[in-house]
């Protein structure tokens, strides 16, 4: 272990288990069998595994302590949650501790583990664009912890889940590009098994073969969630022949840097290319030409995602549940980077062709 403290992970790994099912037996659940128990303490022992009785005991009244997972405290997205979060904490006596994955399970999982030794009573978790396995959220469970997922989640896991209707948002999102009569839309998604990701795309295809536009091949791309996919799949985009003259984003940092690509290429936007973002950054509105996005109301969703704990959870209705989810609606915020005229240029521009005529 190179003097490193070890996890339930490390003694799964050792002993060919899941972590879940060390986790139940590190504290002696009945369906796990004696000898296993001692196999299983054995091994944590050998691995001089610290086994929380405290948190263990605690557990059985309350912590008054909420813990949060998400990708990143940069993006205001995810700020915006946790202030929301807070603001639901502050109001019912409990403190938070946050935590970020940067967009990697293995980090995503070391923060599960720490939050689990910290006898948090909650995790509210945005999961990682790497986390396609919900072990870690099991173990965290079967340690009387219990998860609620939020933004991002995993489809299968059970547990509640708050969310944005981002096949609707998509939707709306395409339709206002069509109405700006745009017609080569492209789309630069994310990781494919996350059903955010996939909601999204489904709206913006729902659009294009309600309008019976054509989508080439070629003008669908997935997993490219970070800035060097974007800018590799934008790049390719843009240099055909037969470009796109709109791209649609699944996040603002894409859409970000799809408009430096397009600055950089003398492409104008939106005159040559419209680009949509989702969920609303705060550089969005600073941007030359501004960002058109669409509005998650992320401080909403992370209250909300709270509030569900202390209304629901927190007043005994404890059962977990297949798949309940709770929808914030999103708003599509138009700005200049998908506007092919001003509305007053527009009106201008028609009062002097009266004029003339």
């Amino acid at each position: 272990m190179s003097g490193k403290r070890a996890t339930i992970y490390h003694i799964a790994e050792e002993l060919g288990m899941s972590a879940s099912y060390v986790s139940r037996a590190l504290n002696d659940h009945p369906l796990v069998s004696v000898s296993v128990r001692e196999k299983v303490k054995k091994k944590a022992a050998e691995l001089n595994y610290r086994h929380n009785s405290h948190a263990a005991n605690l557990r059985q009244g309350s912590s008054k302590t909420m813990g949060v997972i998400i990708p990143h405290i940069t993006q205001s997205f995810f700020s915006e949650a946790i202030a929301g979060i807070e603001e639901a904490c502050f109001a019912n006596n409990y403190s938070l501790i946050i935590c970020q994955s940067h967009e990697s399970f293995a980090q995503e999982r070391k923060a599960v583990d720490t939050l689990i030794r910290q006898n948090v009573d909650c995790i509210l978790i945005s999961v990682s664009e790497e986390t396609q396995s919900s072990e870690h959220l099991d173990a965290a469970r079967e340690s009387g912890i219990e998860i609620i997922q939020f933004d991002r989640y995993l489809d299968k896991t059970p547990g509640y889940k708050v969310i944005s209707d981002n096949a609707e948002a998509a939707y709306t999102a395409v339709k206002h590009l069509i109405s700006e009569k745009y017609k080569k839309i492209a789309f630069i998604g994310g990781p494919w098994h996350l059903p955010v990701f996939k909601d999204r795309k489904d709206g913006y295809i729902k659009g294009i073969k309600e309008a019976k536009l054509s989508i080439p091949f070629n003008y669908v791309v997935e997993n490219a969630l970070s800035r060097e996919l974007t800018v590799q799949a934008a790049t390719e985009l843009l240099s055909e022949k037969d470009r796109p003259d709109a791209i649609m984003t699944v996040s603002d940092m894409q859409a970000l840097a799809v408009l430096q690509l397009a600055e950089s290429m003398n492409i104008e936007v939106p005159q040559q290319l419209a680009i949509l973002g989702f969920a609303n950054e705060s550089f969005t509105e600073l941007l030359r030409p501004t960002l058109t996005t669409v509005d998650q109301q992320s401080k909403e969703l992370g209250k909300q995602a709270a509030n569900l704990y202390f209304s629901k959870a927190a007043g005994g209705n404890t059962e977990v549940v297949a798949d309940e989810k709770l929808v914030i609606k999103s708003n599509i915020i138009i700005r200049q980077s998908t506007r092919r005229k001003p509305a007053a240029a527009a009106r201008s521009s028609s009062k002097k062709s009266a004029a003339k005529a």
